[in-house]
């Protein structure tokens, strides 16, 4: 049975001094890593295929105006993705079809351009983009199969600093710091950060109210951790936030990294 752990985390970023620092944003070593796979993929892809077809609403999210957007992000994974041998391409076009890495067969939907890049890799995407005359980047379309305690549904159409409000470390200089970032960066140089929770339960799909208190790290067993991307589209603009997710237990963790994320405490 395929099954959503990772054996290892590749990267802790509580292990280094660059990544730790908030917000711990450091320039992607290959442009087309952020659409990685791993040795998770067949599991955690067959969870996706169950909640778009089961739970799309509450997974899939637009807001009016951000087509162009969804459009330019739907060209820009399939021609990443045409370079990989791993994935076949079957009929040609954009109306084709394309097997995954895990045998599964995905028709490339252009009339549901969200729910066929769900199916297609392992990240969430979520795209930003700044209004004419605001002042902050606004969520206006995502796939978010795999919350880590927040729910689309709240958040779609909220500028960064209102998404942010629970998030005790995000103050207004952060908020500051956060929103340079995303006004200055390039179109060939993606940027990612890395975080790192304890949780009780591996559940990937595991939304949360706003208001709902956290209660499910007390003596949790397990480390999920999220590898964020962040990419600027060259045609509208747009960025797209990239969600790599890994559920390691912490057992799994090296001595090393166990040691360290004791030092530092749980949520680094």
């Amino acid at each position: 049975m395929n099954h959503v752990f990772h054996d290892h985390l590749p990267t802790a970023p509580w292990m280094a001094e660059a990544t730790r620092r908030l917000p711990g944003v450091q320039p992607l070593a290959g442009y087309h890593e952020w659409l990685a796979r791993d040795e998770a993929f067949a599991g955690q892809m067959a969870l996706r295929d169950r909640l778009v077809a089961e739970r799309r609403g509450d997974v899939i999210a637009t807001s009016p105006g951000s087509e162009a957007a969804v459009d330019e992000l739907y060209e820009e994974v399939l021609h990443a993705l045409a370079g990989r041998a791993w994935y076949a391409w079957h009929s040609g076009g954009l109306e084709g079809t394309c097997t995954r890495p895990d045998g599964v067969v995905v028709p490339l939907n252009s009339h549901d351009k969200l729910g066929t890049l769900a199916r297609l890799v392992q990240q969430d995407l979520c795209l930003m983009e700044k209004p004419e005359g605001a002042d902050e980047h606004v969520l206006t379309a995502a796939v978010l199969c795999f919350p880590a305690s927040w729910t689309l549904a709240q958040k779609i159409g909220r500028p960064l600093s209102a998404i942010h409000d629970p998030v005790a470390p995000y103050d207004a200089e952060m908020a500051r710091r956060v929103q340079r970032l995303f006004d200055n960066l390039r179109d060939d140089t993606p940027l990612w950060r890395q975080n790192a929770m304890i949780y009780q339960k591996p559940d990937l799909y595991h939304p949360r109210l706003e208001d709902d208190p956290r209660d499910d790290h007390e003596g949790g067993g397990y480390l999920r951790s999220e590898k964020q991307v962040l990419l600027r589209l060259v045609e509208t603009r747009a960025v797209v936030f990239s969600i790599h997710t890994y559920i390691v237990r912490l057992e799994d963790l090296t001595q090393a990294q166990r040691a360290g994320l004791a030092e530092q405490g749980e949520g680094a």
